[in-house]
C-alpha cells in the first residue's frame, strides 16, 4: 500500500465529537461534513460534475490508441496558444500580484499526485526517455511541422495516479487524487497531513510557532525551513527547495506572538490553531471578496455567487476533476514573461535585475542569494498582467523553455494542460458547455459566433474536425470575457459553481455563525493583502488595492496609512481560567 500511495486514501477517518473538533478544523480536512466525513478531505477522488470519457472502459486517455488518431496537443498549442514573449498586451487595470494568488490558492485547493512509478510497468522502461506509450508513460509526439522535429521525439508525460477505491468502485473506470485538502483553509501553509504540519510547526515554541529556516534569514525576516535534498546537486547553485515553495509563504503572518501577549494563558497547540483559524479566514475574505469579482466581473459574481446564506450539509465541497485539470488553470495565459525585481522605492534593480521566467521556477537559491523576497514583491506589485487576447495565449517562457534552466527537457505547459485533460478523460468543449446551460456550437460558424472570433474558429475546425471534439480548457480560455472580469462564459460558470460549493460545504466558513464572533468578523473583514505585505517584509509603499494595477510610484501609501489598516486582535482575548487551554 505504501508503494502504490493507497494507504492514505484507504484510511478511514475517525471523527471526535470533542470541543475542539468544534472549534478548529482537522490538518487532513476529514470530519468537516459529520455525514460525510470524507468530503473535501486530502487524498479522496476529485468529484466529477459529468461523467468521464475514456477511450475504453479501462480509462485509456482519446489519442492512446494508434489507430484512433486523435489531434496533437502539441500541435494545438503551438497553433492556438503560442505567442513570442514581446507579442503580449498588458492588462490596464490589474496588477500580477492577482496572477500570483491565484496560483497561490490554486495550491490551498487541489495537488494531484502522478504515477509512484516513472517506469513502464510491462517494459521497464524510463519514461523520461521512451517515447513509447506503456502506462504510466503517455508521452507527447513531436509533430512533422513543429521546429523542435529532429531534435527530439516526444515530451515526457506520466499519467496522473489513480484512485485506489474509485477504481474499483466506479462505474466508470478511473479516477484521480486530490492530495490535499479542499477547503480554502491555508493548507498550502500548515499542510494537509499530519506528518507535514509537524514539519513545518516548531514543536519546540511555547508561542505555537511555524518552523524557521536554520540556515538563511531575509534581513532577519524569516525564511520556510529547506526540503531534504534528495539527490546530489548537478548545478553550481545548489540551495534546497523551501518546505512550502511559493513567494507568498513569505507573508504568513506571525500572529501566534500577537496572540500570546494577549492570551499568555494559552497553551501552543491553542496560540497555533488560532493562528491557524485567522489565517484560513483571511485567505476566505482575499479571495472571494477581492479576487473573484475581478476574475468573474462584478455582475457575473453576483449572479453565479449570491451572498452566503449559512453552512449546507448537503453541498460536497470537494474539488471537480474539470476544475483542477483545466477551469483553474485558466491564469497560465495571464502570466508576464518575466520576472520583475525592483530594489527600495520601486526603482530598477541593478544588482539584481528582472528575470526571464524560466530562469526564476524552482531557483530558490535566487530569493536566498539575490536580495530576498522584497524585490519580487515589489515588481509584482507594480507589474501588471498579461491580458488574454486571441493570438497572444501562453507566452514563449512557458510553451518553450519551461524547465529549462533546471537542465532537462524544455517542456509545453499548454500541451501539458491538454494532455493532463485527455488523462483524467475531461470531456470536451461542447458538454460543458451544455452542463452549463449555454449554447453547443455544431458547426465553424457557430463556434464563431461564440468565440466573437471567426479566424480562431477556423484554426480549431482544422485541429479538432467539429467543436465537440475540443478540449475542454483551450476552448474556454478562448472565449471573450464577461464584461469587467477575465473569463468567458464558461469559465464563469465552472468557477463559481466550484467556489460557492468551497463556500457554502466548509462548516468552518469564517461567516458561519459561531466560528467566529461578531467582533472577530468585523476585525477579519477589514484586514488587506498590502497590510500583510507591509508586516512581512522590509516594504514600506504599498497600493491601497494591491490586486488593481498601479502606475505610479507616488500613488502608493506608506504602510502607516491609515488605509492600511492593521488587524485588531483585542477581540481573541479570553479571561484567564486557570487551566491552561
Amino acid at each position: 500500500l505504501e508503494v502504490t500511495g493507497c494507504s492514505a486514501e484507504l484510511q478511514r477517518p475517525s471523527c471526535n465529537s470533542g470541543c475542539r473538533s468544534e472549534r478548529y478544523r482537522s490538518i487532513t480536512g476529514e470530519c468537516n461534513n459529520k455525514s460525510h466525513p470524507r468530503w473535501g478531505a486530502a487524498n479522496i477522488p476529485y468529484s466529477r460534475w459529468l461523467p468521464p470519457e475514456y477511450e475504453d472502459a479501462w480509462g485509456a486517455p482519446r489519442g492512446w490508441d494508434p489507430e484512433h488518431t486523435y489531434h496533437n496537443v502539441r500541435l494545438v498549442s503551438q497553433d492556438v496558444l503560442f505567442t513570442h514573449n514581446d507579442n503580449i498586451s498588458l492588462d490596464s487595470t490589474l496588477s500580477h500580484l492577482l496572477v500570483e494568488w491565484g496560483q497561490w490558492i490554486d495550491h490551498d485547493l487541489g495537488q494531484t499526485p502522478q504515477s509512484p512509478s516513472t517506469a513502464a510497468f510491462r517494459t521497464g522502461a524510463d519514461c523520461t526517455r521512451t517515447c513509447g506509450q506503456d502506462p504510466p508513460c503517455f508521452p507527447i509526439q513531436i509533430p512533422l511541422s513543429d521546429p523542435r522535429y529532429g531534435i527530439q521525439s516526444c515530451m515526457p508525460f506520466f499519467r496522473s495516479a489513480l484512485s485506489c477505491v474509485a477504481g474499483v468502485l466506479s462505474h466508470h473506470g478511473r479516477e484521480q487524487l486530490n492530495a490535499i485538502t479542499s477547503f480554502v483553509d491555508a493548507s498550502m501553509v500548515y499542510g494537509s497531513s499530519t506528518s507535514l504540519a509537524s514539519a513545518l510547526r516548531n514543536l519546540s515554541s511555547p508561542l505555537g510557532s511555524m518552523a524557521q529556516n536554520s540556515q538563511y534569514s531575509d534581513q532577519e525576516l524569516a525564511f520556510m525551513p529547506f526540503l531534504p535534498r534528495l539527490q546530489a546537486p548537478e548545478h553550481k547553485n545548489t540551495t534546497s527547495c523551501f518546505q512550502a515553495g511559493e513567494y507568498l509563504h513569505v507573508c504568513s503572518p506571525q500572529w501566534p506572538q500577537r496572540l500570546h501577549l494577549l492570551n499568555p494563558h494559552w497553551s501552543p497547540d491553542t496560540l497555533y490553531q488560532e493562528a491557524r483559524k485567522i489565517m484560513g479566514a483571511i485567505h476566505q475574505i482575499l479571495t472571494w471578496e477581492h479576487y473573484l469579482p475581478r476574475v468573474l466581473g462584478e455582475d457575473a459574481t453576483s449572479r453565479l455567487m449570491p451572498p452566503y446564506e449559512g453552512y449546507d450539509p448537503e453541498v460536497d465541497p470537494s474539488i471537480a476533476n474539470v476544475f483542477a485539470t483545466a477551469a483553474f488553470r485558466f491564469a497560465h495565459v495571464t502570466v508576464q514573461p518575466v520576472v520583475t525585481r525592483l530594489g527600495p522605492g520601486y526603482t530598477t534593480n541593478s544588482q539584481y535585475p528582472s528575470l526571464p521566467l524560466h530562469n526564476s521556477l524552482f531557483a530558490s537559491w535566487r530569493v536566498v542569494q539575490e536580495g530576498g523576497i522584497d524585490p519580487v514583491l515589489r515588481g509584482l506589485l507594480l507589474s501588471p498582467a498579461k491580458l488574454q487576447t486571441p493570438g497572444q495565449m501562453m507566452v514563449e517562457e512557458l510553451a518553450e523553455k519551461l524547465f529549462q534552466a533546471q537542465g532537462g527537457m524544455p517542456l509545453d505547459l499548454g500541451a501539458l494542460n491538454l494532455q493532463r485533460g485527455r488523462d483524467h478523460g475531461l470531456p470536451g468543449y461542447g458538454m460543458w458547455r451544455k452542463f452549463c446551460g449555454l449554447s453547443v456550437p455544431n458547426t465553424t460558424s457557430e463556434l464563431a459566433e461564440i468565440l466573437s472570433n471567426s479566424t480562431l474558429a477556423q484554426k480549431f475546425q482544422l485541429l479538432y474536425g467539429t467543436p465537440h471534439n475540443i478540449d475542454v480548457w483551450v476552448g474556454a480560455i478562448s472565449e471573450p470575457a464577461l464584461p469587467g472580469g477575465r473569463v468567458g462564459a464558461l469559465l464563469s460558470c465552472l468557477l463559481a459553481r466550484q467556489f460557492r460549493a468551497l463556500r457554502d460545504g466548509d462548516r468552518f466558513w469564517w461567516e458561519r455563525e459561531g466560528v467566529f464572533t461578531d467582533a472577530q468578523r468585523r476585525r477579519l473583514h477589514a484586514i488587506s493583502l498590502s497590510r500583510i505585505i507591509c508586516d512581512n517584509s522590509h516594504i514600506t509603499r504599498v497600493p491601497a488595492d494591491p490586486f488593481s494595477r498601479t502606475e505610479r510610484v507616488e500613488d502608493m501609501l506608506p504602510c502607516s496609512h491609515p488605509l492600511i489598516s492593521h488587524l485588531d486582535l483585542h477581540p481573541w482575548r479570553e479571561p484567564d481560567s486557570g487551566e491552561r487551554q
